[in-house]
């Protein structure tokens, strides 16, 4: 195994590692949007400020109230959410009536005021912050050597990927949620607070990407403009998996994570572009997705 394909293992497998991790940010990240967009119809592009804010909320706990790494991990993601729930109530809710474009406009916009706002107070160097001591360090695999923190990751990632799924597709509240998409007048007849679980629903999407910054703040400096460049190719990914497909966003951001860590190993120029090329296939042979349905 000392060489596949003529690439030496070990800087194959540990492209696809980075891989994988890019994989695990995507998937999540693309999950929140995918549950917004499917309960809310908003294409809600301050996700990539919003995940940010939740490393930013884990580096400021840090700093100025010693709040280590694990609390945070559960605080961050609540804060973020909360903010998430303000912006839906005062703002975002007065916008579902218009058409979609208005949506996409608001949240762009405010995806500027938020990054602007932290550069103004931060500047765009970027904060270290380190991960918790019991994941530092790693592990021989032999063919290759495992940081515990990447490990740690792309587990944390995979749970919560995995009982966000069950959640909305196994659960009374999931079955919920996917008919006030469809007849929101029949669930309201039932007596669900349709309004609340949108509102929910808003702040839950956007806890994931704060989940997310807490996860991505020890791999990365903690930098306002940290969002900037992922959140593209996340809506690649969700254009690719389906919009509003939840296991679509799953599946298809950990298979371009990979795909991209192939890419980085062969042809490393087209690694920054793959997932755009794909995105035009996959929009020619299925326009609604590789797991959408079409939209009537």
């Amino acid at each position: 195994m000392q060489e596949l394909l003529g690439i030496p293992s070990p800087l194959l497998f540990g492209q696809l590692l980075i891989g994988l991790i890019n994989g695990a940010f995507y998937a999540l990240l693309s999950l929140g949007l995918a549950v917004i967009f499917g309960v809310l119809n908003v294409i809600n592009f301050a996700h990539g400020a919003l995940y940010m804010m939740g490393a930013f909320v884990a580096w400021l706990l840090l700093t100025y109230l010693g709040i280590g790494y694990w609390p945070a991990l559960v605080v961050a993601p609540l804060i973020v959410g909360a903010v998430g729930i303000l912006i839906e109530r005062t703002m975002l809710s007065r916008l579902y009536d218009l058409d979609h474009l208005y949506g996409l406009l608001f949240t762009f916009g405010l995806a500027l005021i938020i990054e602007g706002t932290f550069i103004n107070f931060y500047g765009v160097s970027g904060q270290p912050y380190a991960p918790p001591q019991v994941l530092t360090g790693g592990y021989n695999l032999g063919f290759m050597f495992l940081p515990a923190y990447r490990g740690w990751v792309i587990v944390a990632s995979l749970l919560v990927c995995f009982g966000t799924w069950l959640l909305i597709e196994r659960t009374r509240l999931g079955s919920y949620l996917r008919a006030a998409v469809e007849r929101p007048d029949l669930v309201r007849a039932f007596g669900i607070n349709v309004p609340l679980m949108m509102t929910l629903t808003y702040g839950f999407g956007v806890a994931l990407a704060g989940f997310a910054g807490v996860l991505a703040a020890p791999l990365y400096t903690v930098s306002p403009i940290m969002g900037q460049n992922l959140i593209i190719v996340v809506f690649a990914i969700v254009v690719i998996g389906g919009l509003g497909s939840i296991l679509g966003s799953i599946v298809t951001g950990l298979g371009i994570g990979l795909i991209e860590g192939l890419t980085r190993t062969f042809y490393p120029e087209a690694s920054s572009t793959v997932v755009f090329v794909i995105m035009a296939i996959v929009l020619i042979i299925r326009p609604h997705g590789l797991f959408g349905r079409p939209r009537e």
